[in-house]
Parts: structure tokens; sequence; C-alpha cells
């Protein structure tokens, strides 16, 4: 009699939470926990801190290590695990369903205290913590994570996503014998809805745990977090300049597609993992991967002269070669966020003014270009409407998506479009130039439909939005006559394997 002896890991099978709130499958556990110094997991003094706890998959995969790496010194398996769970290993839950997961998958009972518990403690968390908290209001925010006051000043049976380990000044009294960490990791919370927007252009939130970690002064820091903080934006600013200008940061692994780690789950901009070593300074060993293909690289952050990350190693050269040419940038020809002006909003609150227009063409009216045009009809507005640059109206201009694709090049190709008769837009588009002629727009157009524009923007682009900075890299052409892709290859002197590089980066044009 044949006998079925799968036995699937109940941490593979769990549904996610959401996609900003996702489980880490313990394969993805193990390859960061594997970024670092195996001999910790030899030591019986080193100690463990998962901060965001939510199935318990780090905090389980560690006890493992421990348990193999302290079997020479600690012979006695049973005296061995109870030195692990009480002295090494500790946790802090986000949510109270959560809490009960991590415990039971660390400590095979939902309940530290129970009978069935591996290791018997004393409090029903024993080293996993979890305490609902509220926000802490000032001036319609939260003082600590920033979320909104309108959003998530909930009843007390719903869920306040007020995180115990970010919402304190003082998170080394978390532990009432204030433990010194030597490994901080874990898999955070990644934004916050704040009523103005939801996937990458919600708030996010997973920086504040990895600034919090640094306050407990680990040796080392390991987190996976979205690689949207790679360009910044929405509050990220500050934290990729922290980021980026730290040369403790030692290894970051960037995965373009998010499913190569989370199967099954859209997280635009792809994911990355990282380890930060408190003592140890020089280059990162960046690893990028694109499915199968994986290139690897030992760098600066930064390249001279730029404050941009380049995820793709094999960009460097391309890059360079282009700025020996010291030429302006695109950049320059594109407008700030709604160039028109507007994007009015309601007094405290997020919610839109719509502007008022109309969909017959009517004497005194100029062409109107707003959100779902394509399907409703150019629109008809009083110029007067237009809070600003109101002198562009009757020139020529291209209109540009303010967002376009989710910062892929195997499935973004940017449909940039020529107004040439008095019109205006709303902030879903940005404007290129004004122009004094179609001519030039036209010529405009076609470097702007060139893979070597697209593998540029790239670079910047890793989510859907694509504000002014994300040009930063184009270099500005002559535009008194239209650009291919072969006389862009010719003039800066790419090699075959560059240009094929960005060929492969690059989907055909439709």
């Amino acid at each position: 009699m044949k006998t079925n002896t799968y036995n699937p890991d109940v941490l593979n099978c769990l549904a996610n939470l959401s996609n900003d709130e996702v489980f880490t499958p313990p394969s993805l556990a193990n390859q960061v926990l594997d970024l670092l110094p195996q001999e910790l997991f030899s030591s019986p003094t080193t100690t463990f801190l998962d901060p965001v706890s939510k199935s318990g998959v780090f905090l389980r995969e560690i006890v493992k290590r421990l348990d193999r790496g302290l079997e020479a010194q600690m012979p006695d398996r049973r005296q061995r695990i109870d030195h692990i769970l009480r002295k090494q290993v500790f946790g802090i839950a986000i949510t109270e369903l959560t809490a009960h997961l991590s415990r039971r998958s660390v400590y095979c009972s939902k309940n530290a205290n129970s009978d069935y518990s591996v290791t018997r403690f004393d409090t029903e968390g024993g080293n996993i913590l979890y305490r609902p908290l509220r926000h802490t209001w000032v001036g319609g925010k939260c003082r600590y994570c920033g979320a909104s006051q309108e959003v998530y000043d909930r009843g007390a049976q719903s869920e306040q996503y007020a995180y115990q380990f970010i919402h304190t000044d003082k998170p080394h009294t978390l532990f009432t014998h204030n433990m010194k960490f030597d490994v901080i990791i874990g898999n955070p919370p990644y934004q916050l809805n704040d009523g103005g927007g939801t996937g990458s252009s919600a708030m996010p939130i997973y920086h504040k745990f990895i600034q919090q970690s640094k306050k407990l002064k680990p040796r080392y820091l390991s987190m996976i977090i979205p690689s949207r903080w790679f360009s910044g934006g929405r509050g990220l600013d500050d934290f990729r300049s922290e980021m980026l200008h730290d040369n403790h940061l030692r290894v970051i692994h960037d995965f373009l597609d998010a499913n190569d780690c989370f199967p099954g789950v859209e997280i635009k901009g792809g994911v990355c993992y990282f380890l930060w070593e408190c003592e140890n300074a020089g280059l990162c060993k960046i690893v990028t991967h694109k499915g199968k293909d994986i290139s690897e690289s030992t760098r600066p952050l930064l390249e001279p002269d730029t404050d941009i990350f380049i995820r793709h190693n094999e960009a460097i050269s391309i890059l360079r070669k282009i700025e020996k040419f010291k030429e302006h940038k695109f950049s320059e020809l594109i407008s700030a966020n709604d160039p028109f002006g507007f994007d009015v909003r309601e007094a405290n609150s997020y919610r839109r003014i719509k502007p008022t227009y109309s969909l017959k063409k009517a004497s005194g009216l100029v062409e109107f270009y707003y959100n779902g045009w394509k399907k409703d009809g150019i629109g008809y507005i009083e110029r007067s409407s237009a809070n600003r640059n109101e002198g562009w109206i009757d020139k020529c201009k291209i209109y540009i998506p303010k967002a376009w694709g989710a910062g892929s090049g195997d499935t973004d190709w940017i449909k940039p479009f020529i107004a040439d008769k008095p019109s205006c837009c709303t902030e879903t588009y940005l404007v290129i130039g004004p122009f004094e002629s179609v001519r030039v727009a036209e010529n405009v157009l076609s470097f702007t439909q060139t893979k070597f524009f697209h593998f540029l923007t790239l670079l910047i682009k890793n989510t859907q939005n694509a504000m002014k900075k994300v040009y930063s890299f184009v270099p500005l052409q002559d535009f008194s006559h239209p650009w291919t892709d072969e006389m862009l290859y010719k003039k800066y002197g790419l090699s075959d394997e560059e240009i094929a590089f960005i060929e492969s980066m690059i989907r055909p044009m439709e």
C-alpha cells in the first residue's frame, strides 16, 4: 500500500494579508538569513529580533539554525531549545492574529504559557510581544507613523494598524530588560492608505521600521522592502538619501519582479532585501534579479555627480558614455506636476474639486484633456480656469502621462501626443515644451519613441509614476530632425553588448 509522504510547510500555504502585508515564504526567509555571518548561529549569546513578525517564519528558521549551531556546546536538546527561546529569539507581532501565528510557529502553541508550548513561559506572549495601540493624533496625523486621522480613527473593535515597534520614542524599553540585539530582521508592512491614493501612491511606512531599528544599534540589520525607495517620493526622500549615503549598507538583492520573491503578489517596482552592518563599512554588493537572469557587481551606491541609484549593473557603462557628452537633460523640457493648476482640494481634505467643463465645443472654450477623455471625448473649458501657465494654452506642446506602465521595460511603452491647438490639461498629464512649431514637437516625439529613451527612464522609474525627475538621465538632443535608436547608439558609441542589453530590457514598440 502506497502512502503519501508529502508534508507541506504550512507557512508556504498562508494567504497574504494584502499586497502590502505579505507573508514571507520560508525559502525567502532563509535567503535573507544566508546574508548574515553564519557563526552568529553558533554563539549562545547572539540575540535576534523580528520587530514585525507576521507568521513567525524568521524566528522559526533562526531557531532551527541555532539548534544545529549550538548542538556541540549544548548537547541536551531540551536545555538547548529552552536557552534559544528564552535568551536569544524575540519578536513583536503586527496584529493580534499574527501574534497567535508567530507563537504557534515558534512555540508550537498560540499561548506561550500553555501546557503545549515547547518552552513554557510565565506570560501568554513569551518573547513574542503584541500590545494593541491607538494612534497619537496631532493636527489630523499620527505623530509616529503619519496615518490620517480621517482614515484610521476607528472604533475600538477595528484594526488600528498602529504598529507597536514604531509607535514609541523609546524602542529599547519594549522589552523590560532593555535588551541589546545583535540582529534585527524582518518583512515590515509596506504602506498605509492615507485617503489620497492606493498602490504605489499610498503612504509608505516600511522605512520607519528601518529607522527605528537603527536606534537600537544592532550589529546587523536586514529587511525585505519594496524597491520604490530607490527613486524616493511620497515621504521617502530623506530615507532614500540616508540609505544611499550609508556605506554600512553592504549587500542589496534587488528583484525587478516581486513575483520572484512573493508568487502571485503584485508590488510595483519590485522588492529588495539588504544587509546593513554596523561595524563594517565599504562598497555594496548589488545583485540584480530579472527572472533567472542575475547580475552582480560590487560598487558605490551612487555614481559620481548623481543622486540616483542605478539598479542595473550593466547600465553603468552606458551611462558613463552618455555623461561624457555633458549635455543638458530632457527633464528641462518637462513641466512640474499639475501644469495648469487644476488639482484643487477641499479644505482639510484630499477630495478634489473637479473643474467645470463641457463635452460640447463652444465659442471661447479651449480643448481640455482630463482623466478619461479618450473614453468620453475631449472636454472644453474656459481658459481662465487655468490657475498657472495660462501662456502655454495657445502654444504647441506635447502631453505625456504622469503615470504610465508599471515600472517594467517588459510591459511599459509611453504614448505622448501633440496638442497643437489651444488646450490645457489636468494633473493626469505633464507638458513637454511648449514649442514654436509642430515640426519640432514631432521630432521630440520621435525621440520619446526610441528604446534608448525608454531605457534611460527605466533606470529611475520603478513604478507607474513618472514625474519630471524620471527623465533626469535622458540627454537633450538637437530637435531640428527626428531621431532613431540607430542614430543614438552611433552618437554615443555604444558597443554591441550595450546595445543588446538595452534591446533586451525594453519591449518592442507596438
